[in-house]
């Protein structure tokens, strides 16, 4: 499987809500840094993140708008992530960064404002 087909399955898993199958696409080791927030290492700690991301989300979809692979393998992706909390929604644009190893992803860097998500909150 391509490191784009490896970054694309890892997006379309998230509509699953299950945020163990989504986070055994990464490696154990994995690095996840969401900007905005801080950092987590090692796949428990990434699926617990996920987790508890996930907890009030009815729906979840990565949407896809542009993805490419660097000439080192490094997969970018432009992207809108659209949750939805029961009502409200959040569509969220966002620019990833995945680094793949043996087929999973090892490194994933998200860029993002967190304003949609202070709006959700009333903020």
């Amino acid at each position: 499987m391509s490191n784009i087909a490896i970054v694309e399955a890892f997006c379309a898993a998230w509509s699953t809500r299950d945020a163990d199958a989504i986070a055994a696409l990464v490696t154990e080791d994995c690095f996840y840094h969401n900007v905005p927030i801080a950092p987590v290492e090692g796949r428990a700690a990434v699926a617990e993140f996920i987790r508890t991301f996930l907890a009030n989300v009815v729906t979840a979809e990565f949407d896809i708008l542009a993805i490419a692979e660097t000439a080192d393998g490094v997969v970018l992706t432009e992207r809108v992530d659209r949750f939805d909390y029961g009502g409200a929604r959040v569509d969220l644009p966002v620019m990833g960064s995945f680094h793949v190893r043996d087929g999973l992803i090892a490194r994933w860097l998200d860029y993002f404002d967190m304003a949609p998500f202070a709006a959700l909150q009333g903020g």
